[in-house]
This record gives structure tokens, C-alpha cells and sequence, in this order.
């Protein structure tokens, strides 16, 4: 288990990514099956444990240790794991065990019994593999690794592209044993998975003054839709729906998915669409993450997907044609498809580069984010490779707020308040609007973490209440109606662009300016 907790503490520790990519590679060479196969399941999230609550952890430490002393190490550590291992009662032989026999007792261990295994677990383990074995049992990792990086990690590991192994992914499981017998000269794996993944093309960011330096007759535009990347797959009748990291969503939804009439790999945009109108983002949140969903869901927020591109077709792999082939292959395709679940996305009219500047400055629909611009000639190529798809958001939306409140962050942040909430004006009373967690530097960071700490008028647990005095200037992708929140309004993406210490909070913005951005009903 010492192992797994210095990988968990040197991926915490280490913000680059390729420095997170070595301690994984180091990982795989020096751990043996299943150990190094296991480690990589908890990172990818493929590990099917118990689910492990919060609510039962504070049980557990609430048993051992003074509540109101815990009450205040949390609210200074801020990560419940880390205050848990650190104030744990000190073992005075600490033990050792394997990290696949804590995986093995997690799966097996009934609900009943899982409290009192937990307990005897971290009474045996020193801190820091105490701390690594709560992240384990919660899934909350955290340590900057997604599933994407440490496939990553496993191809520079066996010297070989990324691709191949995400083509492989969704057909293995932990402990990976005949995958890491490939990557160290083995036979390669052949994947048990119908209608696997295919790694999908990205885009890179531009606008107007670098689009100068092409020519507008070799591009396509489409409008950048406001939902989320997917990837359609149908093989031998089994139908999949991915994220673009790869994740299976199909669960989620088995409206869309009956719909996939179709036998190859389609790019596209999953959106709520109700008849032809695009709903906005937050009701497609709705259906996100579900495991089951009801029939009243299903009916009120139905999902559909908007294409982009064609990889595959009847067994034919067309990667490497041209988007203009590709696209026209789609385009038959689709008219076989049903319409009400499956579009395509149209091109967009345009001879010069200022015409498409015009179409972006007033798009039809307040869902679409912007435009996407595609060489005629680009094959289908795995990950961000310049020269070829571009993307051109529009203008984020910007609002200057108060900040009201802050909490501690998590992982490496742990020790700052870095989640900071935000208002604007209603009448004389300052309503929260909402939250946001990047958008500034690491100096800017420690800054806002002074202010919190110096003007801090309330505490509620592990959140501060402030002088409401600081002004932020908060960007944003888009905003909505939303009946969940007191102010009617909900943000996509709020960031914090500006801190506003030129502008006293007075002169913040009110709730009928945010209000007037939202579109029209």
C-alpha cells in the first residue's frame, strides 16, 4: 500500500503533465501485476468498490477523536481523507498490506460490516497510506490524473500510440494483467468490446487575425453547438455512446441509443432537442451522470444527436479520406436516421473570413457557442494537431461581482480557500449568482486567500463568510433560467477573469444586468 500512497502523494505534488506522466510510467515499471494494474483502475476510475460515504468516515473519526477538535482540523486541512489520517489515533506497528488485498476486502466487505473493516484498517496503516486508502475507498482521488492522461502514461510506458490503447480500453478491466503483458512485448490483447471507442479529432483555439493567414475556399464552418462531444458507435447490432475522453455514457441514454440505426462511428453533439429547438446546456445537465432514467425525464428532456463526421461505415474505416468524402458519406447517412433523434449540422454560407466573423457576431440560436472551421482535406486524426479543425468561441460574457463566500480547495489547494462565491445586487442586498474555482494564477490564488483569511466576518464549518468588499470580474460562456437557484439564474462555466480592486462593491453589477443577458424565452 506504500507504493500507491507515494504515487498518490507525487501526482498530487506535481502540477506539469509530463511530470505526473513519469511517476505513472515509474509506477508500471517497478510494480508487479496486479498491483501496478489496480493503481492504474483507481485512477481511471474503473474500480467497482463499495461506495464509501462521508457521512460514515465522520461516523468512524467521531469515535475516536474529540468532535469539536476534528470540527476545527477540518475546516484548516479542508480535505476530509487528509484531516482524517492525519488525526487519526497513531498505529504503533503499522502494517503494510498489498494494495489488492484492501481492493478484494472493499469489493467483498457487506454494508453492514464495512464501518468496523474500515476502522481496523486505519487503526493498522501509517498516515499517509491511511490517507490513500480513504481516497481509494471514496473514489475521490483527486490528484490531477484523468483517464485520458494515464492511458497516456501506458503508451510512453510500452512505447506505443496512445490510440492503440484507447481502441483497447473499453474491452479490458482491472488489473490490466494482458495489457501490461502487450506493452512489455506480449502479445497484443484483442479486445473484447464490440463497438469500441475511436480517439476523437480536437480543435484548436483562433479568430479572426489568425484565420488571415488562410485561405477561406479550403475550410467548412458549422456552428459550435452548446451541448457535449460524443461518439456514436454501432457494431454487430451492440450500440455504444461515448464522451469524448472515452467514457461510456450509454446508460444515460437509452432514448438516443435505440435511435442509432445505423452500423459504424459518428462525431457529433449530444443535445436536448425538443422538436427543432436546442434546449439549453442545463437541461441537458439533467441527464448527465444518471445511472437510471425515468420515463418523465426521458419525455421532458429528450436527448438527440447532431452530426459532425463519419469514422467508420458497414465495416469500412474512412479515417483517412478527406472531411469533404467523409462529410458527404454522412450526409447520405443521416437520411436514413430518424430525425427527431438524429441531424446533421449544417455548413455555414461564407466566402471571406469577415463574412464568417458576421455569422459568428449573430448566430440564430443563444445555444451556439461559436464557430468550428474544418480544412476540405483534413483526414480524421487522433488528438489536437494544428493546421486543421479551429475553433472560434464567441466572446465570453462578463459580469463584476462581490465575493461572499470562500472554501478550502482540495488535492494540492487544500490548503487555501480557493472556491469562491459570488454576488451582484438586488435592491440594497447582495444575492449569490454563483461559483467559480480557476480562472486566476497562483500568486493571484494566494492573494485571494489572504483577503479571505483577513476579512472573514462568519464561519459555517469548512465555508467563510466575508466582507463583502472585493470586486471579481466573473466571465462566462453562457447563462439560464434556472428555478434552483434564489437568484433565477444559472452560469455555464463562470470564471474569475479580473480581480476588481479598482472598483468599490457599490458599483458591482445588479441582478437586472445579469438578467438582461439571458435569451429570450
Amino acid at each position: 500500500m506504500k507504493h500507491f500512497a507515494r504515487l498518490l502523494e507525487a501526482l498530487a505534488f506535481t502540477p506539469q503533465r509530463n511530470g505526473k506522466i513519469r511517476h505513472l510510467v515509474q509506477h508500471f515499471r517497478t510494480r508487479p501485476d496486479p498491483e501496478r494494474g489496480l493503481a492504474l483502475g483507481a485512477l481511471t476510475g474503473d474500480l467497482d468498490l463499495r461506495n464509501v460515504t462521508p457521512s460514515l468516515l465522520r461516523g468512524l473519526v467521531n469515535e475516536r477523536v474529540d468532535a469539536e477538535l476534528f470540527a476545527l482540523s477540518y475546516d484548516f486541512v479542508g480535505d476530509l481523507a487528509e484531516t482524517i489520517a492525519l488525526i487519526w489515533p497513531e498505529a504503533k506497528d503499522p502494517s503494510d498490506p498489498p494494495l489488492s488485498e484492501l481492493v478484494h476486502e472493499l469489493e467483498a466487505t457487506g454494508k453492514a460490516a464495512l464501518p468496523g473493516v474500515i476502522a481496523a484498517r486505519l487503526d493498522s496503516l501509517a498516515p499517509s497510506s491511511r490517507y490513500a486508502y480513504l481516497k481509494l475507498a471514496t473514489g475521490g482521488l483527486r490528484v490531477g490524473v484523468s483517464a485520458r492522461l494515464a492511458r497516456t502514461a501506458l503508451a510512453e510506458f510500452g512505447a506505443v500510440p496512445v490510440e492503440e490503447i484507447e481502441e483497447l480500453w473499453h474491452g479490458l478491466a482491472p488489473p490490466f494483467e494482458s495489457l501490461f503483458a502487450w506493452l512489455e512485448g506480449g502479445e497484443k490483447p484483442v479486445s473484447a468490446a464490440l463497438a469500441p471507442f475511436r480517439p476523437v479529432m480536437l480543435s484548436t483555439a483562433t479568430d479572426l487575425d489568425a484565420l488571415g493567414a488562410f485561405d477561406p475556399a479550403d475550410y467548412v464552418a458549422e456552428w459550435k453547438w452548446d451541448g457535449i462531444r460524443v461518439q456514436a458507435s454501432v457494431e454487430a447490432g451492440v450500440k455504444r455512446l461515448y464522451s469524448r475522453t472515452g467514457e461510456d455514457i450509454s446508460g444515460s441514454f437509452p432514448d438516443l441509443l435505440e435511435a442509432l440505426d445505423f452500423d459504424g462511428t459518428v462525431d457529433g453533439e449530444l443535445l436536448v432537442r425538443r422538436k427543432d429547438a436546442v434546449a439549453p446546456f442545463s437541461d441537458l445537465q439533467k441527464r448527465l451522470n444518471r445511472k437510471t432514467v425515468g420515463k418523465t425525464m426521458l419525455k421532458s428532456h429528450p436527448a438527440a444527436l447532431r452530426a459532425y463526421d463519419l469514422l467508420l461505415h458497414e465495416g469500412e474505416d474512412l479515417r483517412a479520406l478527406p472531411f469533404a468524402d467523409r462529410r458527404a458519406r454522412l450526409e447520405r447517412m443521416v437520411l436514413a436516421c430518424d430525425p427527431v433523434r438524429i441531424d446533421l449540422s449544417p455548413l455555414l454560407p461564407f466566402e471571406t473570413w469577415d463574412d464568417l466573423a458576421a455569422l459568428r457576431a449573430d448566430p440564430p440560436d443563444p445555444v451556439i457557442e461559436g464557430v468550428m472551421i474544418k480544412r476540405r482535406e483534413s483526414p480524421y486524426l487522433a488528438g489536437r494537431i494544428k493546421g486543421h479543425w479551429y475553433k472560434w468561441k464567441r466572446d465570453p460574457m462578463l459580469v463584476d461581482a462581490v465575493l461572499l463566500y470562500a472554501q478550502r480547495g482540495h488535492g494540492k489547494r487544500s490548503g487555501y480557500y480557493s472556491d469562491f462565491t459570488f454576488g451582484v445586487w438586488e435592491g440594497a442586498q447582495l444575492i449569490p449568482v454563483g461559483k467559480a474555482y480557476f480562472g486566476f494564477t497562483d500568486e493571484e490564488l494566494k492573494d485571494l486567500d489572504r483577503f479571505v483569511r483577513n476579512n472573514t466576518v462568519e464561519r459555517f464549518g469548512p465555508v467563510r463568510a466575508v466582507k463583502p468588499s472585493l470586486v471579481l470580474e466573473i466571465a462566462f460562456e453562457g447563462l439560464n433560467r434556472s428555478a434552483r437557484h434564489k437568484s433565477g439564474v444559472a452560469m455555464r462555466f463562470p470564471r474569475i477573469a479580473r480581480i476588481r480592486k479598482d472598483k468599490p462593491a457599490a458599483e458591482a453589477d445588479r441582478l437586472e444586468d445579469l438578467a438582461a443577458l439571458l435569451p429570450p424565452e
